[in-house]
């Protein structure tokens, strides 16, 4: 699996813990508002971050990082995943994942092994609008929503989140992601940040008060909602 960057401090990415961020290369989504858009297909030149230099700092780290994100890309693309996590468990850390919930099985037996503390799973838009905001024609949403059923039994500590756009999301996605996502658990929208590195330079956002007002849409079926990147 290539690593592609490393933030070797961040209060952001794990909530409540001092962390590092390893971010993998590759991704079966081409979300028009990536911020990554660089990883979902990195080049074969690009060396990345070989996994003993990744380990080695993570050593010197103990004690002063309390845990570590693994983000992407997509990182369950990577059947190497679980023995690079089992290295970072011995070293001590608590790992997050963040997914995009396309690979089911693969998140199941990573919970199931014990090698996962905490998931931020995308939910990317309603079901009816999820091909065209996951850039993805031929899409299939039974392994996302088999992914979020899981989270949702309580296997492990969860969040879910969206990214809103203007262009991509509306009152109605809002509310229906609720009909869907029905529950008390941890749901997070995030404000989407124009930049000349995304994919698609026409999206725009949505201003705070048009978000509050998305919040309490989706609170209606999702009381444990809270604004992020405002």
């Amino acid at each position: 699996m290539k690593i592609m960057g490393l933030q070797k401090s961040t209060l952001l990415d794990y909530p409540g813990k001092v962390a590092c961020t390893v971010f993998t290369g590759g991704c079966n989504f081409f979300c028009p508002f990536c911020h990554n858009a660089e990883l979902i297909s990195p080049r074969k030149e690009e060396p990345g971050l070989l996994e003993k230099d990744l380990l080695a700092f993570l050593r010197k780290r103990r004690g002063i990082l309390d845990g570590v994100c693994i983000s992407g890309g997509e990182p369950l693309l990577h059947t190497g995943l679980s023995g690079l996590i089992r290295e970072m468990k011995e070293l001590g850390y608590l790992v997050k994942l963040d997914t995009n919930g396309s690979f089911p099985e693969r998140l199941k037996r990573l919970v199931g092994e014990g090698l996962l503390d905490y998931v931020a799973m995308d939910i990317k838009n309603s079901k009816k609008k999820y091909a065209a905001t996951a850039g993805v024609e031929a899409f299939q949403i039974e392994p996302v929503e088999e992914s979020a059923r899981f989270l949702m039994e309580g296997n492990v500590p969860f969040e879910f989140r969206t990214t809103v756009v203007r262009e991509l999301h509306s009152g109605e996605d809002i509310e229906e992601i609720g009909e869907w996502i029905s529950g008390d658990e941890p749901y997070f929208l995030q404000s989407f940040e124009p930049s000349d590195h995304v994919p698609d330079l026409r999206l725009s956002a949505y201003g705070k008060e048009e978000m509050e007002t998305l919040a309490d849409i989706l609170r209606e079926k999702v009381p444990n909602v809270e604004l992020r990147g405002l």
